[in-house]
């Protein structure tokens, strides 16, 4: 029996439901800032697999019939509406409760954040590559694959773009796709398809409307994704897994903390965005500098930590299993 399903079927305590909140928190995090992934925290949280199951079911032939024939009794014993319950939830208070933060953040202490995610991501590498059983040619073909298409992703050029309901709906279906990879940030698709900025202030200042579009274009991309994930991780595990490592070291190229701006567009209020950004080398070792490099190396830490935590809660999670 695979990892995820035997996750799915044992009972967990209210304290492992707590956890599975705490994670979810992560993730939500994660997903608020363009660049990290939350896909990569569920990853290094030991969730990943059994979260892209649980999703997947929404769209399998027995959920579908006991729906159709308003067995929601039966609903409720197909789905592990729990585990979903107890992370979605996590993810849900995560972006109400950080997206005003790290909004501020981000437009005033860029490299601060910058620091502490590179640190995050460099780490993700490192423990998701501890997956794969054995390394062989094809893997290493598949990880240098996923790192130059994630490389050449990070460094488009965001859009110009409609806010009408059903650009909302296509955003968060393409968006949670690349939210639920890990190294390929939702939230920086959103920046691609010019539309990170707008839901940000949607969900500031409780815009419903706006908000319902793009969940329930996320809800249906991600469960048709889920799919195609799901099936990977059984026929080709170990491949899958090198391809989003590679999508995890690429997506380096955007979380780096010293950038100059290029090229800029203009937002919804008249602000200039950087569109086009060089990552460079810090002049100098100054205190800024320091502590930006300490918060890099407090979140490679932070990482490998909650890796080594994880592997002790749960012996499937030990490297090559």
């Amino acid at each position: 029996m695979a990892r995820a399903e035997r996750s799915a079927t044992r009972k967990r305590t209210p304290m492992e439901y707590a956890g599975l909140f705490a994670r979810g928190f992560c993730m939500g995090a994660a997903d608020v800032v363009p660049g990290v992934s939350g896909g990569t925290m569920a990853f290094i949280l030991g969730i990943y697999e059994e979260l892209i199951e649980s999703i997947r079911e929404f769209g399998q032939p027995p959920l579908l019939k006991a729906l159709v024939r308003f067995r929601f009794r039966e609903v409720f014993t197909i789905i592990n509406w729990k585990f979903l319950l107890a992370v979605l939830g996590g993810i849900g208070a995560a972006i109400l409760t950080l997206a005003k933060g790290l909004e501020w953040l981000l437009e005033n202490q860029p490299t601060i954040v910058w620091s502490f995610f590179f640190g995050l991501v460099f780490a993700s590498v490192i423990a998701v590559s501890r997956r794969v059983k054995k390394w062989r040619l094809p893997l290493w073909v598949a990880l240098i694959a996923g790192t130059v298409f994630a490389y050449v992703l990070v460094g488009l050029v965001p859009l110009q773009t409609p806010e009408t309901w059903w650009f909302l709906f296509l955003s968060g279906a393409v968006a949670i796709c690349a939210m639920i990879l890990p190294g390929i940030s939702g939230a920086f698709i959103l920046v691609l398809l010019g539309k990170y900025q707008y839901v940000l202030e949607a969900v500031n200042r409780r815009d419903i409307a706006d908000i319902i579009w793009v969940v329930l274009g996320a809800g249906v991309g991600i469960i048709t994704f889920a799919q195609v994930l799901g099936w990977l991780f059984k026929r080709y595990h170990d491949l899958t897994v090198a391809v989003l490592t590679g999508f995890m070291l690429g997506s380096l190229r955007k979380v780096w903390p010293w950038k100059v701006d290029v090229e800029f567009m203009t937002g919804r209020h008249g602000e200039k965005i950087p569109t086009v950004q060089h990552n460079v080398m810090p002049d100098a070792f100054t205190g800024d500098v320091m502590m930006a490099i300490a918060l890099a190396v407090l979140g490679l830490v932070l990482v490998l930590a909650l890796d080594w935590w994880a592997s002790r809660l749960d012996p499937d999670m030990q490297p090559g299993t």
